[in-house]
């Protein structure tokens, strides 16, 4: 069995690394993204954590091989695949991670996402509804009042959803679907024609779902042409990696890591990973979200697709399945990863570095070149009238409430009333909306009290609105302050 695998998108500095595959025990074919030459040491930990997780779970010989489409029960139920894509664009595999299988319901939320990208949130939810069913992928349960399907991760749901993408014949409509398909995994997919015979020579049960959705006015196209499109897209040929690069695409705001496509907006992303989350593991979705506490969908040839929001994207592989109809190995290798790596949504996060760097006020500052002795002397005497805060990291609701609190009790002012705050934000990653808001707050109330709020920001981003100043360098900031200060100590 192939050992672990690291890959990387290829430089253009590096033209020998367009066409390898690396592998720990021998080199190894790939049909996914490119594979690098060498490891850093952070590379070697995930890959050799990985290959760890496949080592502990490939003996775990439970389940049993899907049969309702016979072609599916021909697989081998000894494989089984890993492979974790970053937002980096680095890939990691161990195990079977380049062989082929049918995509089935791992389509439904990328498809989801072209649908929501063709119609918006509240036309899809006409249709579809976004609640836990409780019940199996084939269920047949609609809405007693609206006919609507549960949600778009069961077959009834993800029928409609189909129905659902635009295209003015169901060519177009199918071309549109596998052109989705192909730009969250990164590259060009084809479908399995004997897995696509099996499954419309046997899908009764869905045609019956389908005609039924069909008198409540749920779905509103041909149902036996619908029918054929949703089967040709359950039978799109994927790999491992392929499942891993089209979950960190969704982890990255939709935005491919390897390729750097915008495959679908970032709201979208948001919504369908939503709906995983409550959804995406059927009758099992809510004691996974226990455990691994990561959207995540899985499919009846094997697969599943777990997603670490803005870290990577999970896939994994192995036919046998439990009585729900997930995969056995592929369950219980992605709570491991969830437990190793943290990831469970409801996970505190840890700041690797506190919110504020530096307090302090300008008479213990770094005096400025081309002061006069007496200017010198005056701001040691007022200085303290000029207060810095240094911000680092995420500027999120947490990290807000620490600057506000920091800010609570300025020092006193200049007997004109007049204070002066320097928020130094050169090591600021960005400022989010509720941030954002929060410090807007500040600076309202601080402006309110006399004090003058300046930003220092290289990269000119704009992220505080309403500030008095903003310089893109801290020695120009503190020379503006200390310049209103002496100022307004002259006038007294």
């Amino acid at each position: 069995m192939p050992g672990p695998t690291h890959s990387s998108p290829a430089l253009p500095d590096e033209p020998g690394r367009a066409d390898g595959a690396e592998a720990r025990d021998g080199a190894v074919g790939t049909t996914g993204p490119v594979v690098g030459t060498g490891r850093t040491g952070a590379s070697e930990l995930i890959a050799d954590a990985l290959a760890a997780v496949h080592e502990r779970f490939r003996d775990l010989d439970e389940g049993d091989v899907a049969t309702y489409i016979p072609e599916l029960a021909t697989a081998d139920r000894s494989l089984f695949g890993v492979a974790l894509a970053g937002v980096t664009g680095s890939v990691y595999t161990a195990g079977d991670a380049d062989v082929p299988f049918t995509i089935q319901s791992l389509s439904k939320p990328f498809v989801f996402a072209l649908a929501l990208m063709d119609r918006g949130l509240a036309e899809v939810l006409e249709h579809v509804g976004a609640e836990p069913s409780g019940e199996g992928f084939s269920s047949i349960r609609l809405d007693p009042v609206t006919g609507r399907p549960p949600n778009p991760m069961v077959n009834a749901g993800a029928i409609v959803t189909t129905s659902l993408v635009r295209g003015a014949s169901e060519e177009e409509r199918f071309a549109r679907i596998l052109a989705v398909l192909e730009a969250f995994a990164g590259r060009p997919l084809d479908v399995d024609g004997r897995v696509y015979v099996s499954e419309s020579e046997t899908g009764d049960r869905n045609r019956a779902i389908a005609y039924l959705m069909h008198s409540t006015g749920a779905l509103t196209t041909d149902v036996e042409a619908t029918l054929d499109t949703y089967f040709r897209q359950c039978s799109v040929l994927v790999t491992t990696r392929d499942l891993a690069v089209m979950s960190a695409t969704l982890a990255n705001g939709g935005v491919n890591p390897v390729t750097g496509e915008q495959v679908v907006d970032e709201v979208v992303t948001e919504w369908v990973l939503a709906v995983m989350a409550t959804s995406g593991m059927y009758d099992y979705a809510g004691e996974w979200l226990l455990r691994a506490g990561m959207p995540a969908k899985s499919g009846v040839s094997g697969g599943l697709v777990s997603v670490g929001v803005g870290q990577f994207g999970l896939g994994l592989f192995s036919p046998p399945l439990d009585a729900r109809g997930n995969s056995v190995r592929s369950v219980a290798a992605a709570h491991e990863i969830s437990r190793q790596f943290h990831l469970h949504l409801m996970h505190r996060p840890d700041r690797d570095v506190p919110t504020l760097y530096q307090s302090t006020r300008a008479d213990r500052l770094r005096q400025l070149a081309h002061r006069t002795p007496a200017q010198l002397r005056r701001l040691r005497d007022l200085g303290s009238a000029i207060s810095v805060r240094a911000v680092q990291g995420t500027v999120e609701f947490a990290a807000a409430e620490t600057i506000l609190r920091s800010v609570d009790e300025l020092p006193s002012p200049l007997p004109s009333g007049e204070r002066w705050l320097i928020l130094d934000l050169r090591r600021t990653a960005r400022v989010v909306t509720l941030g954002a808001q929060l410090l807007r707050g500040l600076v309202v109330r601080l402006q309110g009290q006399g004090v003058h709020v300046v930003v220092v920001d290289p990269f000119e981003r704009r992220l505080l609105a309403g500030v008095d100043q903003e310089f893109t360098s801290f020695e120009a900031a503190q020379r503006w302050c200390e310049d209103r200060l002496l100022d307004a100590a002259r006038a007294a």
